[in-house]
């Protein structure tokens, strides 16, 4: 294979998840990005994959470029040299939705828990059978011999649209990304229009009422925690060491399953991924075996031990998936104070869902705010600030800066969790920095 794909962007959660899964089937890969450090670039470094600096000079005459979305002609060199001088490239959702053709695949897409989903569908699959998959955590991995494609469907700007899988899981419907949708009707229509373009299955969470809407050429499976649902989770018991619940079909009994997951939400991840592995025909005695040892995605209620002090790093940037990364805080550490720590991913959503927001934050026992993390896409008018989201928390409230975040020693009894999509990962670095110096000065 003398070809070379290049990736645009190859930082990108995306990007680099499809850079790893093209490598590992054995085609050579290589990729350009800025230079500031991303989570996603340990993979890549590790895989032995090239990461160049923006340059003209990347795009050979023997490479296939695949574009990062977030890049174009006016911001970037390589964008703007390839529209000039008649080099095409795809799009990554673009690429993905012609590749996906090789496979029986297998997609995961609602507003929140596509990531988690993706994440628990593949590492199952992936156990019992030669499974490809990508996941928005910059996880990919690729066989040439693979039959099936797990992969992580997009809504944002319609990117799912190329995309026809035999089975589809729709985990829900919410009104997010304001710089783009104009209405949750507008969201529910993106959702809509892709659902139909499923062959085999659909996968929806019965207790969602957009979803309840949604039509489709494939046969719709509801799930959920209520009677009435196609596949219904049932005699839950959430402890501190994870999560056993009881899956029927239509009343027919599929048994107990146990994850090492925190959270109702993960509870209902689970009944999906077995809601479609049953339908599509896979043994539940390995689907049953293969959840229980799934250790979870990137970012998504990533735990470490700092000097005897637990953080949590979670991706969460909505209030829905705020109000569910507290609930998972909240089933493992029940003894414990929940400090949330979160920064505000883009002014557009900030004033969309203010009032959600101060909502969901106020279930932690303190807040702590970062400032908004402004986009690439979109200008900050002034028209929010930080300060207007906490005067609507109704717990304690601070703002800190990533130079001084010694508020957060106040407590002492606390489990810390710094949710969001920016750069939020400074603050908690920032964090870890000073209890390590804590402790050494006590020394």
């Amino acid at each position: 294979m003398t070809k070379t794909y290049h990736f645009i962007g190859i930082k990108g959660s995306g990007m680099s998840a499809l850079a790893l899964m093209l490598h590992q089937m054995g085609h050579q890969v290589q990729g350009s990005d800025v230079e500031k450090y991303y989570f996603t670039q340990r993979g890549l470094e590790q895989a032995g994959i090239k990461i160049l600096p923006f340059d003209e000079k990347n795009l050979q005459a023997d490479v296939e470029v695949i574009a990062g979305n977030a890049f174009r002609p006016d911001n970037n060199l390589e964008i703007a040299y390839a529209d000039a001088n008649g080099i095409s490239y795809k799009r990554y959702h673009e690429f993905l939705g012609i590749f996906m053709r090789n496979f029986v695949s297998m997609g995961v897409a609602g507003a929140h828990g596509k990531t988690s989903t993706t994440g628990m569908l593949a590492h199952v699959l992936s156990n019992i059978t030669d499974t490809s998959y990508l996941i928005g955590d910059g996880t990919g991995r690729g066989s040439a011999n693979a039959k099936y494609f797990a992969f992580e469907a997009d809504e944002y700007e319609r990117h799912f649209m190329p995309y026809h899988p035999e089975y589809s899981i729709i985990t829900n419907i919410d009104f997010d990304h304001p710089d783009y949708f104009t209405s949750l009707e507008d969201v529910f229509n993106a959702f809509n229009d892709y659902a139909k373009q499923v062959s085999k299955g659909v996968f929806v969470y019965g207790e969602d009422k957009e979803l309840h809407r949604i039509t489709a050429n494939a046969p719709i499976y509801y799930y959920g925690f209520k009677e009435g649902n196609d596949f219904v989770a049932h005699d839950l018991l959430r402890s501190t060491t994870g999560s056993s619940f009881k899956v029927s079909f239509r009343e027919q009994e599929l048994g107990e399953f146990k994850i090492p997951s925190f959270g109702r939400h993960n509870i209902m991840n689970a009944t999906a991924v077995i809601g479609l592995l049953y339908t599509a025909g896979f043994d539940l005695t390995l689907v049953r075996e293969h959840l229980a040892t799934f250790g979870g995605v990137k970012r998504r209620f990533t735990e470490k031990m700092v000097n005897g002090v637990t953080i949590i790093d979670d991706f969460a940037h909505h209030p829905t998936e705020i109000i569910a990364t507290l609930d998972a805080a909240r089933q493992k550490y029940p003894s414990k104070e929940i400090v949330a720590i979160f920064q505000p991913h883009t002014f557009t959503r900030t004033i969309a869902l203010l009032d959600e927001f101060a909502e969901a934050l106020s279930q932690a026992d303190a807040v702590y705010l970062a400032q908004i993390y402004g986009s690439a896409r979109e200008v900050d008018h002034g028209d929010v600030k930080v300060e207007d989201l906490a005067a609507k928390i109704v717990k304690k409230v601070e703002i800190i800066t990533v130079d001084n975040v010694s508020p957060l020693l106040e407590h002492p009894n606390a489990v810390y969790v710094f949710m969001g999509a920016g750069d939020i990962q400074t603050y908690e670095y920032s964090f870890e920095r000073l209890l390590s110096n804590l402790t050494s000065n006590v020394q």
